[in-house]
C-alpha cells in the first residue's frame, strides 16, 4: 500500500513538473484572470494525468498477466524507455535555455473557469507522452501477482493528487512566481529536476 503510494507521488510530480507550454499558459491565465479559473485549468490537468495513470495500471495488469513469459526482458525495456524520456527532457531543456526566446503572440480572450478546465483538459489528454510515461513505469514495476485494485486505485489517486498539488501550486503562484517558473532559468531547473526523478524510477523498475 504504502509502495503504491509513493509510486503514485513520484509518477505524478514526475509527469507534471516540467513547466512547458501548458504550464505556462497556466500561471499566465491565473495572472490574468483569477485564481477560481486558474485552479479550474489547473485541476483539468491533473484530471488527464490521473485518467491516464487509470489506464496505465488496468491495461498494464492485463498486459503483465498476458507477457508474463516475457515479463523479466519488459521491465528492462520499460526502464530503458523511462531513462529515454528522462534523457530526451534534459535534452531538450538545454536546448531550449541555450535558444532565444522567439517572438511572444498575444494571449487570447481568457476563458471562463469551466472552459480553462475542458480546454486544459483536452490539451493534456492529446500529449501521448504521458500514456507511454505512465504504461511504461506500471508495466516495468509490477508484475501479474502484485497488482490489486486497491493498490491501483491508491496509485491513481496519488498520481492524481500529486499533479493537482503542482498545477495549482503553479496557479496560484501568481505574476511573481510565474516569472520565476517560466523563465529560462525556472524552465531548466523544473525540466531537469523532473527528467531526475523519471531516471531514479527507472532504476527502481530494474530492482
Amino acid at each position: 500500500m504504502t509502495g503504491a503510494l509513493v509510486a503514485g507521488l513520484l509518477a505524478g510530480y514526475g509527469i507534471a513538473m516540467p513547466v512547458g507550454a501548458v504550464a505556462t499558459y497556466l500561471v499566465s491565465l491565473t495572472a490574468r484572470t483569477s485564481l477560481r479559473t486558474g485552479v479550474c485549468a489547473a485541476l483539468g490537468v491533473a484530471l488527464a494525468d490521473g485518467l491516464y495513470a487509470l489506464v496505465a495500471t488496468v491495461g498494464g495488469a492485463a498486459l503483465a498477466a498476458a507477457l508474463r513469459p516475457v515479463l523479466g526482458p519488459l521491465r528492462w525495456a520499460s526502464a530503458l524507455l523511462l531513462l529515454a524520456l528522462a534523457v530526451r527532457g534534459a535534452i531538450v531543456a538545454v536546448h531550449r535555455h541555450r535558444a532565444r526566446r522567439t517572438a511572444a503572440r498575444p494571449d487570447p480572450p481568457p476563458p471562463s473557469p469551466a472552459r480553462a478546465f475542458l480546454a486544459l483538459l483536452g490539451i493534456t489528454l492529446l500529449n501521448p507522452t504521458t500514456v507511454i510515461y505512465f504504461a511504461a513505469l506500471v508495466l516495468g514495476s509490477r508484475t501479474a501477482d502484485a497488482v490489486r485494485p486497491l493498490e491501483q486505485g491508491v496509485f491513481v489517486l496519488a498520481a492524481f493528487v500529486a499533479s493537482a498539488s503542482w498545477q495549482v501550486l503553479l496557479a496560484g503562484g501568481g505574476a511573481l512566481l510565474g516569472r520565476a517558473l517560466t523563465g529560462r532559468r525556472g524552465r531548466l531547473v523544473t525540466a531537469l529536476v523532473s527528467s531526475t526523478v523519471i531516471a531514479a524510477l527507472a532504476v527502481r523498475t530494474t530492482g
